[in-house]
């Protein structure tokens, strides 16, 4: 069967985070060290990254918001809680789903079950969502799901990259981002949220020999290449950039810079606190 994974979509199905690049236990300081770009339709109403909280829960947590479902891409809580969502597209299966994506985030960020208990809940539900990849953390443990290859595991220690393939899938754009993360967290850069969002606007395609072959034609395959996603003629591309900073001692920074529909800066927004359990 052939599989093809890509961010874009038919308009009406389509929101995910397309790029997430992130160090899982690999420096002293630091127990989690992430840079991710949301690649989205222009059209889909969204809400930037703040606190709130979710109808049915009483939690609050630090994410943006999908106006149209209402779920979240990615966030975190102050008990040290994290989870991030992309999808997994196949166009041999219809996006006929009962449930948003959207909904795996905000569960578990609202919720109290561990990592891995979440994570294995969800192998009966995994024929209720369109494809997805699913990263959660209880603070103590880093899980990765994976609907479409029915994976429920947890990260050692590492660099990982993940887009809408499967984890650290060989993209152009994971292996230049992880080398990238790799570079700020072994130098002499001072790990900041700006290094990180400075990661991720990298506008750079791939050559095409490089590019994988995802099923969609080279024009596009090109266009999706970049990190930082600019593809005015379709009206979609990169929303907003994510950087997250989760110290050892529970210190945690957080920034998200959006951008207008011309791919320049707008809003920034950066939180910090101490993660309390």
């Amino acid at each position: 069967m052939s599989l093809r994974f890509s961010c874009m979509s038919r308009p009406a199905k389509i929101w995910a985070m397309c790029l997430i690049l992130f160090a899982h236990q690999v420096h002293p300081n630091y127990a989690l060290v992430l840079a991710a770009n949301r690649d989205e339709l222009f059209a889909r109403p969204t809400q930037q990254a703040g606190f709130w909280t979710a109808e049915k829960h009483t939690a609050e947590i630090l994410a943006g918001r999908d106006l149209q479902a209402g779920g979240a891409w990615l966030g975190l809580s102050k008990s040290g809680r994290f989870a991030a969502v992309t999808n997994i597209r196949d166009p041999l299966q219809a996006e006929k789903k009962v449930k948003s994506r959207g909904e795996l985030t905000l569960n578990f960020l609202a919720g109290k079950d561990s990592a891995k208990d979440y994570a294995e809940s969800l192998a009966d539900q995994f024929d209720q969502f369109a494809g997805f990849n699913l990263l959660i953390s209880d603070g103590s443990t880093l899980y990765y799901v994976n609907n479409f290859e029915k994976i429920i595991r947890p990260l050692e220690p590492g660099y990982y990259g993940l887009s809408n393939g499967n984890l650290d899938s060989s993209w152009p754009k994971i292996t230049k981002g992880k080398i990238a993360l790799q570079q700020i967290l072994t130098g002499d850069v001072e790990l900041t949220t700006d290094a990180l969002i400075n990661i991720m606007s990298s506008r750079e395609r791939a050559a095409d020999a490089e590019l994988p072959n995802t099923g969609i034609p080279i024009e596009l395959e090109r266009a999706l290449s970049s990190m930082f996603i600019e593809n005015p003629e379709r009206q979609y591309g990169t929303l907003c950039s994510a950087a997250l900073i989760s110290g050892v001692n529970g210190e945690t920074r957080f920034s998200e810079q959006n951008y207008n529909r011309t791919g320049h800066p707008s809003q920034r927004h950066f939180y910090e606190f101490t993660i309390t359990r």
